[in-house]
């Protein structure tokens, strides 16, 4: 793996060709079977989150797509919703009004080493044109809640904005920080490129609670597009990768309320989810 040394101002300096040292790794082995998925497999907790009475098996595919930027001996995976994903996470707590699937590291308990330290999330993404979404709803794709469900502290973002006025296209991947800050803090945003994987890294430094955005598509290396930037991303907590599809309407209560049109089918398709230790300033720009 070819690595390079970057400070949080984005100055890189050449290394020597590194392997960065693991937190945790999502990719998929190529020889993963869907059913692997339903049981303890050390990828992904086989419990969180997807709609009550489902399981992974019938909401995962592993799409006939080439490999992402990181995805060099492993494979991409599907992440679909329907009209069933509706996550129950108690009796007296269904969520109505969103639709939802997220794959949730197995290592990644919530207090875990994850969110301590300096470390860099790595994942790609790219749209399912025979499942496309639908754009007039907010989706989040990538997240991470706080240990106490208070907040997500990093949150990408498709589709269009709920209470936003600022006229972006939805066809647009908007990455924000901590949403408790007012207003949440557009740390970087792309026009979200159909038929390639859009790929991104993130150094998330949990003692100086700054986050840095890399990104780049296809291919290519990541390159550093913001600073270091302040934001709050302390309060531990777990990594979503997936869609939890937000209603139209709804509310002060849209989890529970709000319109969800009959006949979803949509997906997108991830790979090179892994996260590792920046300690060092150890960050990976490519395979």
């Amino acid at each position: 793996m070819i690595s390079q040394y970057l400070s949080l101002l984005a100055l890189p300096v050449l290394a020597a060709a590194q392997k960065c040292s693991l937190q945790f790794d999502g990719r998929i082995p190529s020889n993963l079977t869907l059913a692997a998925f339903d049981s303890n497999n050390n990828i992904y907790n086989p419990s969180n989150v997807f709609g009550k009475g489902l399981k992974f098996s019938e909401l995962l595919q592993l799409p006939a797509v080439a490999g992402s930027l990181f995805d060099t001996k492993t494979v991409p995976v599907e992440v679909t919703i329907s009209d069933a994903s509706i996550f129950a996470p108690s009796a007296d707590n269904v969520q109505t009004g969103f639709r939802r699937a997220e794959l949730l590291p197995a290592s990644n308990s919530g207090t875990d080493a994850s969110t301590l330290g300096v470390k860099t999330l790595h994942f790609s993404l790219m749209q399912d044109p025979q499942r496309p979404l639908n754009l007039t709803h907010e989706y989040q794709l990538v997240f991470l809640e706080s240990a106490d469900f208070s907040t997500n502290q990093l949150v990408l973002k498709t589709g269009t904005i709920i209470g936003s006025t600022d006229g972006v296209d939805p066809n647009t991947l908007q990455l924000f920080g901590n949403v408790n800050a007012n207003p949440p803090q557009v740390l970087f945003s792309t026009p979200f490129t159909p038929g390639v994987f859009n790929n991104f890294a993130v150094t998330l430094d949990f003692n100086n609670l700054t986050s840095q955005v890399f990104f780049s598509t296809g291919k290519s290396p990541l390159k550093p597009v913001t600073q270091a930037i302040s934001n709050d991303v302390s309060g531990q907590g777990q990594f979503h990768f997936g869609m939890l599809k937000k209603p139209i309407d709804g509310g002060n209560d849209i989890v529970h309320n709000g319109t969800q049109e009959d006949g979803i089918d949509e997906g997108i398709i991830y790979g090179g989810i892994f996260e590792e230790d920046s300690s060092t300033g150890c960050i990976s720009l490519c395979a």
